[in-house]
């Protein structure tokens, strides 16, 4: 059984790593829209802005301003920097579950995004900046998921990278689509800038064509069963990673393999008329609200238990 401490620190691992990717590519994709000095380039910015969730970074009065706070600001939790300082400590503090390639790619990225250099390099080239950040977080995944023992740790590190993957994409949807949270996306342009947000662009096509449809982005990022950044796909994978991680476990005061479950179910019998007209913001809604009870269910489950529950009698 592994120790609490060492479940908790994977676990936030994964999620502050695919929080500092989010964050690059919507700045990324925020400042390559800017250059058409536009509507919809402003609209891209408006759904950038609103999908940060964090007041303080959304005070920034331009975009190139916004970019720069959400990646190397070191006073707001949201930041890209702090992100990766987060994902690295914890990293740290159980640098035996982690192998030397995984470990290695992390610490490598963390010192060149926060060294003395780097505000430099963002000024210099920021959307080449952000793009390294992408890259090697995807490099960082790709080591784990390639070097590391699939059991519990890499199980607890997937269960955040999904967990935190779902709340971020419901966001980004919520801002980009739901009245009264942002901007509302009608523009072309608009549109293939919030799939570029969500990485989802060239798989989004290869279903759809060429047919940009705001209804058929919140189909195809809710429910895609294949798509790994729908939110379909990663509650599929987190209830997958906590049915294992719940094997011959006292689920205790809360039960969050019971959580994941419902909310799967919940997406996978979802009636696609459910996301026309007021349907998509109360179910973005519902997942957002379900998402944070699994986390809460999970603290309490793999982390905060009674001593007694797991002292043999």
């Amino acid at each position: 059984m592994m120790l609490a401490r060492v479940a908790d620190s994977l676990y936030w691992v994964g999620r502050y790593v695919e929080r500092a990717e989010h964050f690059s590519r919507l700045s990324e994709v925020m400042l390559n829209a800017t250059l058409d000095r536009s509507d919809a380039a402003f609209q891209a910015a408006k759904i950038a802005r609103a999908a940060v969730g964090d007041a303080s970074l959304a005070l920034a009065s331009n975009p190139v301003d916004l970019a720069r706070a959400m990646t190397l600001d070191r006073e707001n939790g949201g930041s890209v920097v702090i992100s990766l300082a987060r994902a690295r400590e914890n990293a740290r503090q159980v640098r035996d579950q982690i192998t030397s390639e995984s470990w290695e790619r992390l610490n490598l990225l963390y010192l060149r995004a926060t060294g003395a250099r780097a505000e430099s390099a963002f000024n210099a080239d920021p959307q080449g900046f952000l793009s390294e950040i992408v890259t090697d977080l995807h490099l960082f995944k790709g080591a784990a998921d390639a070097t590391m023992s699939h059991g519990e740790g890499w199980r607890f590190m997937v269960a955040g990278v999904h967990l935190e993957r779902a709340l971020l994409i419901a966001r980004l949807l919520k801002a980009s689509f739901i009245d009264g949270y942002g901007a509302s996306v009608d523009e072309p342009i608009s549109l293939v800038a919030v799939l570029r947000m969500a990485c989802a662009l060239e798989p989004y096509l290869r279903v759809y064509t060429a047919d940009l449809n705001a209804r058929f982005i919140l189909e195809f990022l809710m429910f895609d069963e294949d798509f790994p950044r729908s939110i379909r796909y990663c509650t599929a994978h987190i209830e997958q990673s906590l049915g294992h991680l719940s094997r011959g476990r006292d689920a205790g005061r809360s039960d969050p393999l019971r959580l994941a479950g419902r909310l799967n179910a919940r997406l996978a019998y979802a009636d696609i008329e459910e996301i026309e007209g007021p349907g998509a913001g109360a179910l973005l809604a519902a997942v957002e609200a379900e998402c944070k009870a699994i986390h809460e269910a999970m603290y309490d489950t793999f982390v905060a238990y009674p001593l007694e529950m797991r002292l043999p009698a």
